[in-house]
């Protein structure tokens, strides 16, 4: 079984279809996985999870996998009421904008689709196999799995990108952009700037293969 891990995409349907054109994973035996952040920024965020829950309905579920990105979890905040400028202020109002329109401040509520709503509360903080640990944000050194806190497995940057701590398996994760994958002995990080200009990345695994820009090119690490 191959997985096929993505990162951020921010809204960028067009950089995911086609990626996903040229990865071509076969969902019947592998495991697609999102490491979170679908949307804001970017011009298309409903869009990207439209075109996730049509994969949805046409994979088994143990197959396609979603996680969840502090961008969903500020969404979601939102609809609440709660942090509203901070949604607005990290990129939310384009999001919020295709889902209700220009006006969609003058609107009594804002309800989401059902098959959304389902789709942003169900999104898993992590996903884990013999071999990796797949999070957003990353992992608060010291601390084991079970006992990590939402808010660091969303988002936690330095502390854990600088650790060189040995966290068990290898983490793969998203939300810090680099010009180019992030490959180090204990983690590896796929977030490349999708919605800045730069390009969205698939990792596949156990190959440590990189899917850049119809490129594939192996991880030194």
């Amino acid at each position: 079984m191959n997985i096929y891990a993505v990162g951020d995409i921010h809204g960028c349907l067009d950089r995911l279809e086609m990626l996903l054109d040229e990865v071509q994973p076969d969902l019947e035996q592998d495991v697609l996985l999102f490491v979170g952040d679908y949307i804001d920024r970017g011009p298309a965020s409903r869009g990207v999870v439209d075109y996730v829950l049509k994969l949805q309905q046409r994979y088994p579920r143990e197959h396609l996998v979603c996680l969840k990105g502090n961008h969903e979890a500020m969404f979601l905040d939102f609809l609440q009421g709660w942090e509203r400028e901070m949604f607005l202020f990290n990129g939310g109002l384009g999001t919020l904008r295709d889902y209700w329109g220009d006006n969609w401040d003058r609107k009594k509520e804002l309800i989401l689709p059902p098959e959304h709503e389902s789709f942003y509360r169900e999104l898993r903080l992590y996903y884990e196999t013999p071999d990796y640990i797949f999070v957003h944000g990353g992992l608060k050194p010291g601390v084991p799995l079970p006992e990590q806190q939402e808010d660091d497995l969303l988002w936690i940057r330095g502390e854990f990108i600088t650790s060189m701590e040995n966290f068990g398996r290898l983490v793969i994760f998203g939300h810090t952009p680099f010009r180019s994958p992030l490959v180090m002995p204990n983690k590896i990080g796929i977030d490349t700037g999708a919605v800045y200009g730069n390009f969205l990345t698939c990792l596949k695994l156990p190959q440590k293969e990189f899917f850049i820009k119809g490129h594939v090119v192996a991880a030194n690490a």
